[in-house]
């Protein structure tokens, strides 16, 4: 991937899916046994999605592996992000460098919305980097909430619920399909911004796509004022005659 390598270890993205170990991907079950490094971001409780998704694979077919957590505050200061990022590549590199083979696992997809990206960039320059793509959670929303994310002609806009009222309302009115990611904090602003595109009744709300705390909501006027978790999103189609 990188045109400038000139070290022997190899870095690798590893998507692990939106929360069901069950939609490990065959490659990614393989990435995970062949790791002489399993990093993944942690909360200051060291608690981590990602690895908890991948511990049945980890845990029966690789106990020799080096354990990394990348322990990531939940805030919105990127001067501090960016240390951690700098810091978590130096590690990396440590071990790069000794020939080892490091894994990155990244809820969802490596780049499609993921931490990974951050790393990739600081490291790709000067070692081997891969990826090992993921299912993502709209593509688990979409299987949960039965609901296609596009046909035939149709488009389909992807964006975050940190968007201005503006940037969504233009979006909704202007796409046949939306995603809204990140929606946890936003909920009650989203679900007016729906409503007042006329699109109630296309949206389906859902948290935890896949794993045991999963919740979906198909009347999203029912939500209450208060914030939803991180890991939720609204999917918005447009009406279809399938004849």
């Amino acid at each position: 991937m990188s045109d400038n390598i000139n070290q022997p270890g190899q870095f690798v993205g590893v998507g692990v899916g939106p929360g069901d170990p069950q939609l490990l991907t065959l490659k990614a079950v393989a990435a995970i046994e062949q790791a002489d490094v399993i990093a993944y971001i942690a909360n200051e409780n060291h608690e981590s999605l990602a690895k908890r998704i991948a511990l049945p694979v980890i845990e029966k077919h690789n106990s020799g592996f080096s354990d990394l957590p990348v322990v990531m505050p939940m805030c919105n200061d990127r001067e501090q992000a960016n240390r951690i990022y700098d810091a978590a590549a130096q590690s990396i590199a440590t071990y790069l460098e000794q020939g080892k083979r490091v894994i990155f696992l990244c809820e969802g997809d490596p780049l499609f919305f993921g931490s990974f990206a951050y790393l990739l960039d600081r490291l790709a320059p000067n070692f081997t980097v891969g990826v090992v793509p993921g299912i993502c959670s709209i593509q688990a929303a979409a299987a949960e909430c039965g609901v296609p994310l596009g046909l035939l002609t149709e488009n389909i806009a992807i964006m975050s619920g940190r968007h201005s009222d503006k940037e969504i309302l233009s979006t909704l009115r202007s796409f046949d399909n939306v995603a809204i990611m990140k929606a946890g904090r936003p909920r009650s602003r989203l679900v007016e911004l729906i409503c007042e595109a006329e699109r109630t009744e296309q949206a389906c709300y859902i948290e935890y796509a896949t794993q045991a705390e999963q919740k979906v909501v198909r009347d999203i006027t029912t939500l209450g004022d208060d914030a939803g978790p991180y890991f939720s999103l609204f999917l918005i189609n447009c009406s279809r005659d399938y004849r």
